[in-house]
C-alpha cells in the first residue's frame, strides 16, 4: 500500500519507505505520525512538491515468522536480504540512454527517467521477491529524494548514504540529530537506496569514459535512516522524528512552512564506512556492555565483556575493545554470544575496509 500526497508531477518528488526488513518496525510508526502531517498539508493546500509514503514495504516480510519470531531481513524462499541485489539500472538503460541525451541537463534528467520507468515496466519479475522490487523501484526511481526507514538490533540514531548524495541529505541528518552519519562512494552488494542513486553518478561516469559529452546531474539522492534499535517503537521517538522529516520537506519545498526553521548544529562528524570497525569476540559468553551507544571511543577502550562462567579463572572474562577511534553506533541485541560473534560498531575516521561494505 503506497500513498500519494500532491500533484502527480509535482516538484521535488520525496519518496519515503518503512520496514523493507520487516522486523524493523520504528519506521512504521514514524510512517504513521507522518501521514498526519502530509493529510494536513495537503488539506490545507502547503503540498508544493509530491511525496510517496509506503508505510509497510515488504508485505512477504511480515508474513514470515519461525517459531514465533518475525523473520522479515531475508526472503524464506530465496535466502536473499530484502534489501540487496536490486537491478543495476546504471546497466541496465545505459545503451538506450547514452543515445538519447543531449546538451541540456535537466532535459537528461527527465530523459533517464523515463528510460528508467520503460525498463521497469518492461521487466518481467520471475519471483515473488522479484515483484516485491519492481513495485518498489516504479514508485520511486524518479524521485528527487529518497528516504528507506531502517534501524539496527540496538542502535543510535544514524544513516547511511552515498558521497555524491552527502550535500542535499546534510540538513535530513541535522534535523533527525544523527550521532553517526557513514559514506560511501558504493557499499556494494546492490541495496535498494543506493541502486537509485547510484543510477547517476555510475551513467555520469560511463559517459565520461565514452566521451559523451552531455551533461547529467545527480538526479536523486538516497539514504537509508536507522530509526535506533528494533525495541524503540514509541510514540515518543516516532513523533519526534516524524516532525524532523515534516521539516526536511519543509527545507526541500515540498511543504510549504508556515515559518522559516533555522538548522540545527550535526551533532556529529560524517565518516567513511569503510572506516567503520566491526567489533567480534573470540569466544563463547554473556556479553555485558561498558558503555553507552554514542559514545565517544577511543583506541583500547573495553566496549564489553564476555564471560564464560564454567571457564577456568584465568579465561573467565574477555574483554572486547575499541580498535578504532569513533562513536559506538550499533550494537547487537542478544546478550549470550559465540565465538566470532557480532558485538556492535564503531564509526572509525579512517578508512580500513573495501570491497562489500555492508553485512549480510
Amino acid at each position: 500500500m503506497s500513498f500519494q500526497f500532491g500533484h502527480v508531477n509535482a516538484r521535488p518528488k520525496v519518496y519515503l519507505q518503512a520496514s523493507l526488513h520487516a522486523e524493523e518496525l520504528p519506521g512504521m510508526l514514524v510512517a504513521h505520525h507522518l501521514r498526519a502531517h502530509l493529510e494536513a498539508a495537503e488539506r490545507d493546500g502547503r503540498l508544493m512538491g509530491q511525496v510517496v509514503l509506503v508505510p509497510a514495504a515488504n508485505p512477504i516480510g511480515l508474513a514470515q515468522r519461525l517459531e514465533h519470531k518475525a523473520m522479515g531481513r531475508f526472503d524464506l524462499d530465496t535466502a536473499q536480504n530484502f534489501n540487496r541485489h536490486y537491478p543495476d539500472l546504471a546497466q541496465a538503460v545505459w545503451e538506450d540512454v547514452k543515445l538519447r541525451l543531449g546538451t541540456d541537463a535537466q532535459a537528461n534528467v527527465t530523459t533517464v527517467r523515463a528510460c528508467v520507468g520503460a525498463w521497469l515496466n518492461a521487466w518481467q519479475p520471475m519471483t515473488e521477491l522479484e515483484s516485491l522490487r519492481r513495485r518498489l523501484l516504479l514508485l520511486s526511481h524518479d524521485a528527487d529524494v529518497v528516504i528507506d526507514l531502517h534501524c539496527d538490533w540496538e542502535a543510535c540514531l544514524h544513516l547511511y548514504s552515498e558521497e555524491s548524495c552527502w550535500q542535499p541529505l546534510e540538513p535530513l541528518a541535522r534535523l533527525l540529530g544523527c550521532q553517526a552519519v557513514l559514506l560511501a562512494k558504493e557499499s556494494g552488494g546492490g541495496p535498494f537506496d543506493e541502486r537509485l542513486s547510484g543510477l547517476w553518478w555510475q551513467l555520469a561516469n560511463r559517459l565520461h569514459a565514452a566521451g559523451i559529452s552531455a551533461p547529467l546531474p545527480q538526479g536523486c539522492a538516497s539514504t537509508t535512516v536507522e530509526l535506533r534499535g528494533e525495541s524503540d517503537v514509541s510514540h515518543q521517538h516516532a513523533t519526534k522524528d516524524a516532525s524532523a522529516l515534516l521539516a526536511y520537506l519543509e527545507h526541500l519545498g515540498v511543504v510549504q512552512a508556515a515559518s522559516p526553521q533555522e538548522l540545527p548544529a550535526l551533532p556529529c562528524v560524517p565518516t567513511p564506512l569503510a572506516g567503520s570497525q566491526t567489533l567480534r569476540s573470540p569466544v563463547p559468553g554473556v556479553l555485558v556492555f561498558l558503555v553507552q551507544l554514542g559514545q565517544k571511543l577511543a583506541i583500547g577502550d573495553v566496549v564489553a565483556e564476555v564471560i564464560d562462567p564454567t571457564a577456568a579463572d584465568q579465561s573467565r572474562i574477555y574483554a572486547v575493545c575499541a580498535e578504532v577511534a569513533g562513536v559506538l553506533y550499533a550494537t547487537v541485541r542478544e546478550r549470550y554470544i559465540v565465538a566470532g560473534g557480532e558485538v556492535g560498531k564503531i564509526a572509525g575516521s579512517t578508512p580500513f575496509r573495501s570491497g562489500d561494505l555492508l553485512g549480510a
